[in-house]
């Protein structure tokens, strides 16, 4: 999963290829084991062991190479990061270089004494995903009879133990009617965050792809998210839904308001699809790829230092270059703060600077 995921930092906007890129935030697949079998999986993660996975020594040295480039907030995701034996031995290193440590469990796993452990080896925030507001819907999207009572018991735990938490939600089909009240729930859980997530069909996902929502029913969810800023208390963030700042955009224009960070905090200064831009993911294995739903290689740990992957990657380069988008995304007036969901573009066309199939705007042109 992703906590994505993910609690949030100020990407620079770039644009050209010439730009400097800064890094913001990393999804770091600590490990690909996993005690779920969640249906839309990125990763298809299963209970391993999984050879070839980044040891110890070599955790240390990543985080080290990762400081050189800047201070991302670090995601420790799977797989499941706490059956990863040395994960509080990772986070506390990280911690002490500087980085924000963040961990995106799923919750089942956590007790009393390891949300102790998270709050001292430097976690400051976790997120946990509800992909349902019941017990059923929950257990079916993660197909395991107990996860969303484990969540919800991992939760009182990391509370008891004063360690801020998010809750993350995957849209598709199958939940889209259940998001007001998954919203309802996080206040009601105490949490600091809610961020939702549109399904990409990457990975397990695949064969779940007849959920993916319409492109009409994308524009009202995104819609309905935007209404819900001046309605409740929680920090609010859509990933894997670029969309949804042109959509801010146009809606406070209909306001009558600019969208500036006192207005509209950070999303007045991120924008859609960070891939390759201000954020990277790193597999259990090293590989380091734009985002963890597109599946590009732009380099190995193991082989090559992350800065000189982080800033000489021709993926990389070309997803900062935001004229090289093409058709309607290449044309759109959005396409700095928007770009398009590029994962989506590529499992749909085999072409990652494509145009985002799930969008229904037509631009106006440059």
């Amino acid at each position: 999963m992703k906590p994505d995921q993910h609690p949030t930092s100020k990407p620079t906007h770039t644009g050209g290829k010439n730009e400097v890129s800064h890094l913001r935030l990393v999804a770091w697949e600590v490990t690909r084991n996993c005690n779920l079998n969640c249906i839309h999986c990125r990763a298809a993660a299963t209970q391993g062991p999984h050879s070839g996975e980044l040891d110890t020594e070599a955790c240390f040295k990543l985080l080290d190479q990762i400081r050189e480039v800047g201070q991302p907030v670090i995601i420790l995701t799977g797989g499941e990061p706490l059956l990863r034996p040395d994960i509080f031995e990772i986070a506390r290193y990280g911690a002490d270089q500087g980085l924000r440590m963040v961990m995106a469990p799923n919750g089942t796993l956590i007790t009393e004494a390891n949300a102790k452990e998270m709050v001292a080896a430097g976690i400051q925030r976790i997120s946990i995903s509800l992909d349902g507001a019941t017990r059923e819907s929950h257990d079916r999207f993660r197909q395991v009879k107990g996860a969303f009572e484990g969540a919800l018991q991992g939760i009182q735990w990391a509370k008891k133990a004063g360690l801020d938490f998010q809750i993350n939600t995957t849209i598709t089909q199958q939940n889209l009617d259940e998001l007001p009240r998954i919203q309802e729930l996080a206040v009601e859980l105490g949490a600091v965050a809610h961020h939702i997530f549109l399904l990409v069909p990457t990975g397990r996902g695949k064969y779940i792809v007849d959920q993916e929502i319409s492109a009409q029913q994308y524009e009202e969810t995104l819609n309905w998210f935007y209404d819900q800023r001046d309605k409740i208390s929680l920090q609010l963030k859509a990933t894997c839904a670029p969309h949804y700042y042109r959509i801010l955009r146009e809606r406070a224009r209909q306001e009558g308001k600019s969208v500036t960070s006192k207005s509209h905090g950070l999303d007045a200064v991120t924008r859609g699809c960070l891939g390759g831009t201000s954020f990277c993911f790193i597999s259990n294995t090293g590989d380091v790829q734009p985002c963890g739903f597109l599946d590009l290689h732009c380099g190995n740990v193991k082989e090559t230092p992350f800065a000189r992957i982080w800033n000489e990657s021709e993926i990389f380069l070309s997803l900062r270059d935001f004229n090289q988008l093409k058709g309607k995304c290449g044309r759109c007036e959005y396409r700095k703060v928007c770009g398009g969901c590029r994962a989506r573009a590529y499992e749909a066309t085999g072409d990652y600077l494509a145009e985002e199939p799930l969008c229904l705007y037509q631009p106006g042109g440059r």
